[in-house]
């Protein structure tokens, strides 16, 4: 191959590759952060270790909402993205970006098996790129876990290669929020390898910020959804309290949120969902134990939000009583199972949970999701909203385009746990609210 001169620098010079940008992993980061380099001119390839996956991205057909077929298809046409399940395609690209999972292994600790299977993968093909992890972990992660695997290969860092972290920060189904428009941390394992990492985003993202390493950024992404957690966690206990103390907490909420300054308001519901803000705070308890200090205000905001779906199980069966119908044989319809309003993804969803614990009470569960036509795992489809045959509608994600007015006066039951049929729920006694 050719070298690529970088003219009026003293930059060393590295081969021209046949792709800018390598992205591993074609998920819910990993399609956008593709999208977004595709369309910034940069020539992207997508690697993915599912065939089918891999063949209907080709072919122009999306599995994410934010990255719709009509998006697609242009920057495949113009052969500027692209799809694999080989990995050598990494030798021919510039920089490769980890977009992968990163869940918790069933005793609640980091499981990096993925990431790691990746990065042995990568050393194989090591010929001077960039590579930025992009998944959220804890501190540590990059220079612990991904530069010695990488360092395997005979290659020195920032020598051989260069390595940064830059966490996601998606917003599945944001209208307003994309990855091009989310300022971008980066923090590099040296100050070249930040330099680096910063000029290949700087070719798509709008905002670049930098700090000093990649811990730093590693703890940046924790902290971003720990702040979440505990805040949700605050506003699901003052709903507890207030549905002792018979007190609106939509109220209060809706009220406190009046003050211009010291308040941000947070809603809440049945439990977390999504990939991020129910794992990551998991992520710092475990590595602080390993400094001796144990995060006790995470740790209870975690426990207080996974016990929402027992709460509304329970408030479930109190509605239930107020209409002198037991739970056992109920015929209950969840409206919405996805993790957010508006999306398909049922990533840790706390309705998947609530059709768990209704079943195991003896409930006839269906459900209701324009978005989610499929529940493979819980041998359910997707039925038509029709409220007459339920005993009771639990409406755990409220989706727009439903008409909430005309459930509640179709329905036996319902029973709110998002306030989506705000004013019209609270006129009548056959609507409890969370």
């Amino acid at each position: 191959m050719s070298s690529r001169q970088t003219v009026g620098s003293d930059a060393p010079e590295r081969p021209t590759r046949l792709y800018d940008v390598a992205v591993v992993g074609a998920g819910y980061v990993g399609l956008p952060l593709a999208q977004v380099f595709a369309e910034a001119g940069s020539s992207v390839v997508l690697v993915d270790v599912v065939p089918e996956l891999v063949e209907a991205l080709n072919r122009g057909e999306s599995h994410i909402e934010d990255v719709p077929a009509d998006v697609l298809a242009p920057l495949l046409e113009d052969g500027r993205l692209t799809a694999t399940t080989d990995y050598d395609v990494l030798i021919d690209a510039d920089a490769i970006l980890i977009a992968l999972p990163t869940p918790l292994s069933p005793q609640r600790e980091p499981d990096l098996s993925i990431v790691e299977s990746a990065v042995r993968e990568i050393a194989q093909r090591l010929r001077g790129q960039l590579v930025v992890l992009e998944s959220t972990t804890y501190p540590g992660t990059t220079r612990d876990v991904v530069l010695p695997l990488l360092e395997a290969s005979g290659l020195n860092v920032g020598e051989g290669f260069h390595l940064a972290f830059s966490p996601e920060r998606v917003d599945p189904g944001s209208r307003g929020w994309t990855t091009k428009n989310v300022p971008k941390i980066v923090g590099g394992v040296t100050p070249a390898c930040t330099e680096r990492a910063v000029a290949l985003y700087q070719r798509a993202i709008d905002v670049v910020h930098t700090v000093s390493s990649p811990e730093a950024a590693e703890l940046t992404k924790l902290l971003e959804n720990i702040f979440r957690s505990v805040n949700i966690a605050l506003v699901n206990e003052l709903a507890q309290l207030c549905d002792r103390m018979k007190i609106d907490v939509w109220e209060v909420i809706d009220a406190a949120a009046t003050k211009p300054f010291g308040f941000m308001s947070f809603q809440p519901g049945p439990g977390l969902g999504g990939h991020c803000i129910p794992i990551d705070p998991f992520y710092l308890t475990w590595k602080a134990r390993e400094y001796h200090f144990y995060t006790e205000f995470i740790e209870l905001a975690g426990k207080v939000n996974e016990n929402m779906p027992f709460w509304c199980l329970g408030k479930i069966v109190r509605a239930l009583n107020s209409q002198e119908q037991a739970l056992k044989g109920a015929q209950v319809l969840l409206l919405g199972v996805s993790y957010k309003a508006d999306i398909g993804d049922i990533r840790e969803s706390p309705a998947l949970k609530l059709i768990e614990l209704l079943r195991e009470q003896g409930a006839e569960v269906s459900y209701h999701d324009p978005h989610v036509p499929e529940l493979p795992g819980y041998r359910l489809s997707s039925v038509e909203l029709d409220p007459v045959g339920a005993d009771c509608v639990v409406i755990v994600t409220a989706h727009r385009g439903i008409d909430y007015d005309a459930l509640v006066e179709g329905s036996r039951l319902v029973v709110d746990l998002r306030n989506a049929t705000g004013e019209r729920g609270a006129e009548t006694d056959k609507v409890w609210k969370l």
